[in-house]
């Protein structure tokens, strides 16, 4: 112990307290209050944030549907590996768990969760729900009499693989793979290939939507960071004016303008550039969500680009100038480098932003400019396949946290600069 901690240790208020215990106390209870203060904050991400993202995981690897209602027939699963040939016990279990359902009225369920695996065999169950209870065994010749997809190897093995609540199945169909009747892992047929596809879209478009705001944007931050304040602050008023309007408005508004009918194709036509029967398709396709969502989240990028650029001394390029270097060299080599922490907080922003767009998309993609958001509504929605929604959920997430690591690892989060 040195002299100095010997000291403070030593030393003793009036209160008869050491000095160091009463500072210590004295820390902790401000780490204390501090904490409370923030308390609210935690708790508020925690139950909004963590939460909800913690039971989409769950969710994409968790499906009872099948196992709580089918409970004899996921026994025999248990019992006996893949690749067993069904006997009369396992027909007659089968049986016996379809009647049941059939009377807790669970069939439709137990039938929806067989056709996420292979379609068309929720009627299938739901017609044998009225008949099974007048089966008489054997069961595996009276129940493939009443369809003869109840003997299929592929029936089976789709029961065989959703008997379990918990599957990584939801990962599988995410990325356009399924599982064979052998238990081993393939492609699916080709025209059922359409998650990858999409999701390579969804990047791709992201990517290029992420370099066009920043080709627009960048001037017009450097406009606003060197004019003069009273010309900055009502040019900037224009660069907010989006905000103050309502989304579905601004995308309608696209749609106004970019359709057959539209201003732009008027336009065209009214100055004879194209004829009225050439009128182009700027919209409910990949280039009306490009436009639409370009325009959308242009604000994105100006605003930490100009953040940044606010905060550059012109004095730097002047002084390249005078010693030689022409207008390109003291751009790239003085000014562009001070701008990377705002190009790189606007591009993931606003990458960020477009993987995960859905309203836009819907509204003027069309088939060709949907985005992998707007599979993931279709099956909250329409096919109520919350697992697999879940899954496509947990996957683009996975992506995002892996740009924004690879963001760090190649450039830094350090130089990233929101203000």
């Amino acid at each position: 112990m040195t002299l100095d901690n010997a000291a403070t240790a030593a030393a003793v208020p009036t209160g008869g307290r050491p000095l160091k215990a009463a500072v210590t106390r004295a820390q902790g209870g401000a780490r204390r209050r501090a904490f409370l203060l923030v308390l609210p904050l935690l708790a508020f991400v925690f139950f909004s944030f963590v939460v909800p993202i913690g039971q989409m995981l769950h969710r994409s690897i968790h499906n009872p549907a099948f196992a709580d209602n089918m409970p004899m027939i996921s026994a025999w699963f248990r019992d006996h590996p893949t690749g067993t040939v069904p006997d009369e016990s396992a027909y007659a279990a089968l049986v016996a768990d379809i009647t049941a359902a059939a009377e807790a009225r669970t069939i439709g369920v137990v039938g929806t969760r067989v056709n996420y695996e292979l379609s068309g065999t929720r009627s299938l169950f739901t017609s044998a729900g009225r008949r099974a209870a007048r089966l008489e065994p054997p069961y595996a010749e009276s129940l493939p009499a009443l369809d003869d997809a109840w003997a299929s190897p592929e029936l089976w093995s789709a029961m065989r693989n959703v008997s379990t609540a918990y599957t990584a199945d939801f990962y599988l169909a995410a990325v356009d793979l399924t599982r064979a009747t052998d238990g081993s892992i393939v492609s699916v047929p080709a025209d059922r290939k359409i998650y990858v596809d999409i999701f390579q879209r969804t990047l791709l478009l992201s990517a290029l939507i992420t370099g066009l705001c920043l080709l627009l944007g960048f001037p017009v931050a450097h406009l606003l960071a060197t004019l003069p304040m009273r010309y900055s602050n009502l040019l900037m008023i224009l660069v907010l004016l989006p905000f103050w309007t309502s989304l579905l408005v601004r995308t309608t508004a696209w749609i106004a303008i970019l359709q057959g009918q539209g201003v732009i194709n008027s336009t065209l036509v009214a100055l004879g550039i194209i004829s009225d029967s050439e009128r182009l398709s700027l919209v409910y396709n990949q280039t009306g969500t490009i436009v639409a969502m370009t325009h959308i989240l242009l604000p994105f990028m100006v605003l930490p680009l100009y953040s940044v650029m606010r905060t550059i001394n012109p004095a730097y390029v002047r002084a390249a100038r005078s010693l030689g270097a022409s207008s390109w060299t003291a751009f790239r080599r003085i000014y562009l480098p001070q701008t990377l922490p705002g190009i790189g907080a606007g591009s993931l922003l606003v990458f960020i932003l477009a993987v995960g767009y859905y309203i836009t998309p819907a509204l003027v993609g069309g088939a060709s400019g949907q985005l992998i958001s707007n599979l993931i509504a279709f099956h909250m929605q329409n096919s109520l396949n919350w697992s697999l929604a879940a899954a496509l959920a947990a996957i683009l997430l996975g992506v995002v946290l892996l740009l924004y690591w690879l963001y760090d690892r190649l450039v830094g989060i350090d130089n990233m600069k929101l203000g």
